[in-house]
């Protein structure tokens, strides 16, 4: 029966242990002021300000436990292995280690000697028997109330290498007081017991559970009705002795959720009387001097149920590791002040000295990813010197200042000279600029491409060769408002290059947009050609801003 026992606490044991592993660890924002007592809001909001290092003590849940299990007296008659005790407990957190609680304990206790006793002639509970021809054996039955109050240290919260785990283990230690009630079962109705049969059992010492089964079964009743022996120096509560009494325990929880545990516990008290079994003396015969035995004591083994309970509260603070905080902020800051890092950059290019391969950059020169000065033409001179930004391939080598020279073909120049020669005098407005390219666009964009870049590039070039020629930009497209805006956009875009990139004055240029396609133009090209000596703005209002684009 016995080993039955044992195999459902066991499993009872690995039933909690599982269930307080599946928990999932929680914590509790350290920032939220609802869970801080009024008491503590003045050092919560310094911590919010970044005014204190450390947060407030948040308010924290009671518990309270109901326990049952077994309740044992040690004294001078042996104790029965499974006697009851039930308990009821109500505990706070203090802190994160310690914490206080109070305990009602209630225990009834049972006791049944298998050896035979004669010297009790000195134990009122046994005037019946003669102790010098009459042997007995010492029972007792007590009932004991104990409340105590117990100051508890939780061994396992405080954890450096995890954040939490599912069980907790804690010592406890404190004082109360109890009272108790002692009876003997010392006669049969009103006259004295035949213990014959049990001590001829006795009188062998072969079987001491034989000996107990008959003093159970055939001998003894239950009725413990003669009061055992009381001390008459001690105090009375509620007409039962009163004596101080001093807990010791320790215990594991083990959680079940973020509101019930289970918990598995010892406790020992040790209230200073000799008498909870009913029995004081270890020699009782008048010859015999009297020699007290050590007092008694008694042992509550018992497995409880606890539930936090409150609201706006994190869990009791046992079951939280104070480090957490302090972890998570280092791995993830959310609080703390972190200054702005500080890398050094001489040039101030913002590519950092570390990786800047160029650390003397010019101030504004546009640089890449490595801190090196820009060319985009690949000429050789940086952007920040480059007055052609875009020198053609075939017009390089460049000038100190990025400039480039194209040739031009020698039929060209053979063409112009005839054409100069025959011409001379019926084209006043000629300049000699030569032929210029057309721009061409592709789909609906008015974006230049690399290509269209490096031909206004050339046409640049001429211009500076020519500063007395100027140029017409033509671009086509009247069937409707969207190509008249189309149109405008590209002669726009055309011009604009050639100002901003290029350095053009705006007033060599005469703006021709909308222009009719009748002679086969194609609206998406832009024409150039020389227009010295002709009339006409370098600049036009856009005829349709609603449908300008801009890409």
């Amino acid at each position: 029966m016995a080993s039955k026992r044992y195999l459902f606490l066991i499993g009872f044991l690995c039933m909690a242990v599982s269930g307080a592993y599946a928990q999932k660890i929680s914590a509790y924002d350290m920032k939220d002021s609802s869970l801080i007592p009024a008491k503590n809001l003045p050092q919560h909001n310094e911590f919010q300000n970044n005014a204190y290092p450390f947060p407030a003590k948040p308010r924290n849940q009671w518990e309270f436990g109901i326990k049952a299990g077994l309740f044992n007296v040690s004294g001078d008659v042996r104790s029965r292995l499974f006697t009851p005790g039930v308990g009821i407990h109500a505990r706070k957190a203090l802190g994160y280690v310690f914490s206080l609680r109070g305990e009602l304990d209630l225990g009834w206790a049972r006791g049944l000697n298998f050896s035979p006793s004669q010297s009790y002639d000195r134990n009122p509970a046994w005037n019946a028997y003669n102790s010098a021809t009459q042997r007995v054996f010492y029972n007792y039955k007590t009932n004991i109330t104990e409340l105590s109050l117990q100051g508890v240290v939780t061994l396992n919260n405080i954890r450096f290498h995890r954040a939490r785990t599912g069980f907790n283990v804690y010592a406890f230690g404190g004082i109360g007081g109890m009272i108790y009630n002692a009876k003997i079962n010392a006669l049969n109705g009103n006259t004295p017991y035949n213990f014959a049969s049990a001590l001829a059992i006795a009188s062998t010492y072969e079987n001491r559970k034989d000996i107990r089964d008959e003093l159970k079964d055939n001998i003894l009743d239950d009725s413990y009705e003669t009061d055992a022996e009381r001390d008459a120096t001690q105090p009375e509560l509620f007409d039962k002795p009163f004596r101080p009494v001093f807990v010791i325990g320790a215990g594991v929880q083990f959680k079940v959720s973020n509101r019930l545990n289970i918990a598995i516990e010892d406790k020992f008290s040790a209230p200073k009387t000799d008498l909870l079994d009913g029995q004081q003396w270890q020699e009782n015969s008048v010859t015999e001097p009297a020699q007290s035995r050590d007092f008694d004591s008694y042992n509550f083994f018992s497995v409880g149920l606890n539930i936090n309970v409150g609201a706006k509260a994190v869990e009791p603070l046992w079951w939280i590791n104070p480090l957490d905080y302090a972890y998570n902020e280092l791995n993830a800051p959310q609080h703390m002040k972190l200054p702005k890092p500080i890398l050094d950059d001489a040039d101030g290019d913002k590519v950092t000295d570390q990786f800047d391969e160029e650390p003397n950059t010019p101030a504004g020169a546009p640089v890449d990813v490595r801190g090196v000065s820009r060319d985009t033409d690949g000429d050789g001179v940086p952007d920040f010197r480059d007055k052609e930004l875009i020198t053609p391939t075939q017009c390089q080598p460049v000038d100190a200042d990025g400039v480039g020279k194209c040739p031009e073909p020698a039929c060209c120049q053979e063409i112009r000279q005839r054409l100069d020669t025959c011409c001379a005098g019926i084209r006043p407005g000629n300049c000699g600029i030569g032929d210029l390219p057309s721009i061409t666009f592709t789909g609906r964009s008015v974006t230049l491409s690399n290509d269209a870049r490096a031909l206004l590039a050339s046409v640049a070039q001429k211009l500076r060769d020519n500063p007395t020629c100027r140029i017409a930009v033509i671009g086509y497209g009247e069937s409707s408002k969207a190509a008249q805006q189309l149109s405008w956009d590209r002669v726009n875009a055309v011009i604009n290059y050639l100002v901003d990139r290029e350095g053009i004055s705006q007033d060599r240029f005469i703006w021709r947009s909308g222009q009719p396609t009748t002679t086969g133009e194609d609206e998406n090209t832009v024409d150039l050609r020389d227009a010295t000596g002709e009339e006409g703005p370098n600049t036009i209002p856009a005829p349709h801003p609603g449908l300008r684009r801009r890409n």
